[in-house]
This record gives C-alpha cells, structure tokens and sequence, in this order.
C-alpha cells in the first residue's frame, strides 16, 4: 500500500520519483529506526496513553525530519556518493536533482517540521531548534571526525526528549537514561552501516566508526548494543515497567545476537542487513512497552 502511494506520487509529475529517492520515501527502515525510539518515549511520558495530537505530531514529524536529514545527507556527499557503489546512483549524486533544489527541499521540510512543533509547548518548540542543528550538523561530520555516529546517535535521539516535554511539560533526569540508550544503539547499528562502505570510504578519505574501530568493529558494536539495555533497564526500574517491557527487551538481545553472527565474515551485504536488522530490535521493545501499560 505505502508503495503503491508512492507510485501513485510518480505520476503527477515526471521528476516526482527523484525527489522520492532524495527524501528515501521508497526506503523507510530510516523513519522506523528513528519512529520507534521516539514512541518510547511518548508512551512512557504518557504512562501509556498519549494523546492524540502529540501522537500526529511526533510520527508526521519523523516523517518529515527523516526526509530533511537525508536530503541534507544527499547535499552534504553529493560530491562523494558517486564514487561509492552503493550511492553512486542518488539524485544529487547522478544529477537529477540540482543542489539548489535540494536546499530548498530542505527548508520546505523543515518547516513544515516547526509548524507542527508550534503546536506543543514552548519548551518542545525551543528544545526543536537543537534537533535542527544536529540534523544539519551530521552529514559533514565524517570529514572531521571518526564519530560522525555519535552526533547522528544524537541527532535521533533528540525527539525523546521533546516527547516528554510535548506530554507532561517537563523533562525528568531519568529521560536522560532512554536517550543515552538509543544514543549507545544508533551508533551501533550505524557502524553496521558504515562497515558496508568502508572499503569505499577509506579510499575517498570519509571518517566513520567503522574505520575506527577496526578489525574490533563486532566486538565494539556488541558492547554498544549492551550498553544500551543496561541503560534501558534501568531506564524500566525507573520508570516501574514491568514483565512484558523485559520480554521486549529480551527480543531486542536475540535480534543483536542474530546481527553478530551473521557478519562474522564481515561480508558487506551482511553488515548492511544486519543495519535493517535493528528494526526488529526498536520495535519489539515498544510493542513491550505498549503491552506493558495497556495489560497493567
């Protein structure tokens, strides 16, 4: 059906399809993996019932932000990705789209992003601006830095926090345990990622975790990922979650085990879809949630 919508998109217009590749409308584990994180933390927030306007806001949000994030990415590589197989074929990249469109693809987007935050509270709406800047930021990153992982961590992470000022207009000390955990988890499944391209990236000169890490890569990613629960168990005695939030989690450990056993020979196909992987591991842990309080 979704994909269907998108074809249907296609022909409005002749050039629809390039600006659907440039957003990934055609490719959302981009809208999952930062969805689910983000619903977290509503549902917690809201003891398990937020409502119905912050719900619209923060999934049409993701939807929106995820868009500009790429299209920023897109801008940022534009004169990278056509020497990486895998990137070579996207719009800026190939010249379909011109950067200028691009950029004002960006701004359209991000503003319908802020519309939608002037519907919440001043403290969401001036907590958005930081969300703004870590969108905008990411991308040049792995010209820097070998962390470029961390400050998109940071990036997706950011709606966490906005969920809980959206709900209760407020924002407590232990909101911080589920936006470390979904910091510690992005960077690992987006060193899944980069360890697709590294071959590519370390010949063109972009910085990645991945480099980083070596021939540790696996290791690293799986203490991460460790991390992350412990962050998010604690984040559950906090918060007083119960059985069905730990059953979450514990599908969240089967879906890392399965992702470091199949890269063992770290084939790149493999690592890229031990990446898409990671939305099992989002979602079990909020249907755990949902259970949680919905059987309480």
């Amino acid at each position: 059906m979704y994909l269907n919508l998108l074809q249907q998109l296609n022909r409005l217009h002749p050039r629809a399809w390039d600006f659907i590749q440039l957003t990934r409308l055609d490719k959302p584990i981009g809208i999952y993996l930062l969805l689910w994180p983000t619903l977290w933390a509503l549902w917690v927030a809201a003891e398990g019932v937020p409502s119905a306007k912050n719900l619209f806001i923060f999934v049409f949000g993701v939807i929106l932000m995820r868009a500009a994030g790429c299209v920023i990415n897109d801008y940022a590589d534009r004169n990278f990705d056509g020497h990486v197989n895998r990137t070579k074929a996207r719009p800026l990249a190939s010249g379909k789209v011109r950067p200028r469109e691009a950029l004002i693809l960006f701004a359209v987007l991000v503003t319908l992003s802020f519309v939608l935050v002037l519907f919440t509270n001043a403290a969401t709406i001036w907590l958005s601006f930081g969300g703004l800047a870590l969108a905008a930021t990411y991308p040049f990153m792995k010209r820097y830095t070998f962390y470029p992982q961390v400050v998109l961590g940071a990036a997706f992470s950011w709606g966490m926090p906005m969920a809980f000022t959206a709900e209760t207009g407020s924002l407590p000390a232990e909101a911080w345990l589920l936006y470390i955990a979904n910091l510690l988890w992005t960077v690992a499944y987006d060193t899944y990622y980069a360890m697709a391209d590294r071959e590519d990236d370390l010949k063109i000169g972009v910085k990645s975790t991945a480099i980083l890490f070596g021939e540790a890569d696996r290791l690293i990613i799986a203490t991460l990922q460790g991390m992350a629960l412990f962050c998010l168990l604690l984040a559950g005695s906090r918060f007083e979650l119960g059985i069905w939030f730990h059953a979450g989690l514990l599908v969240a450990v089967a879906c890392f085990a399965w992702e470091y056993r199949s890269t063992r020979d770290h084939d790149p196909q493999k690592c890229f879809a031990a990446f898409l992987h990671n939305h099992w591991a989002g979602l079990a842990i909020f249907v755990g949630l949902v259970l949680d309080y919905a059987l309480r």
